[in-house]
């Protein structure tokens, strides 16, 4: 099989939001309205393909965003700079292949190079064993709890250290240039305008 990551299109979101309706109760389901604000307010929204058929996508934000999630505002009220993981969702046909672990390594070397943590949450209500082991075995620790506003479910909020940007601030960000390297895998993702090219590989 083959598999692609790329940036989301505007073509791709009548597949994002059937695979996001479809994923079941620990993803909060979603109208095309708030999809296209969560597309507008990404910093990172890339999909996969596998055989040329959506297989998933993965959504986060940074710090700065508009976004009202009370998870998200959890985390602004807590951190400077971070990338929050909003939501990451594979199709059926498609789980077991390893594709989360994909989305997490392409989603790390995005963030890894812009902020010192990766955030997400896991819910406990009902208790989602498999993502709390997935993300513990990533190298998340828990940083809190919280019963989500108007939803009335425990999540657990996660963050991970990213060891590398404090390498990549100082030489980097922070350095003589003030900006990245002038390389395709550093671009920051393209809103509107051409996609950043995609990362192609074979699925097993």
């Amino acid at each position: 099989m083959t598999l692609t990551i790329r940036d989301v299109q505007a073509q791709d979101l009548d597949s994002v939001l059937a695979l996001n309706n479809a994923a079941g109760p620990t993803i909060l389901p979603l109208d095309m309205a708030q999809l296209r604000e969560l597309e507008r307010a990404a910093a990172y929204f890339r999909v996969a393909e596998i055989d040329g058929h959506a297989a998933g996508f993965l959504i986060a934000l940074r710090e700065d965003a508009d976004y009202a999630s009370p998870n998200f505002r959890w985390f602004r009220e807590r951190y400077a700079e971070f990338l929050y993981i909003d939501r990451i969702v594979v199709a059926r046909p498609y789980r077991g292949l390893g594709l989360g672990r994909v989305f997490y390594a392409d989603v790390t070397s995005f963030a890894e190079v812009r902020v010192p943590l990766l955030a997400c949450e896991v819910f406990l209500e009902p208790r989602d064993d498999v993502s709390v082991l997935f993300h513990g075995t990533w190298g998340f620790q828990e940083a809190g709890q919280q019963v989500m506003p108007g939803v009335g479910k425990r999540v657990s909020l996660l963050v991970k250290e990213l060891c590398s940007y404090a390498f990549v601030r100082d030489n980097y960000l922070h350095g003589p240039t003030a900006k990245l390297p002038n390389q395709p895998w550093l671009s920051a993702r393209a809103h509107g305008t051409a996609p950043a090219p995609a990362r192609t590989g074979t699925a097993h």
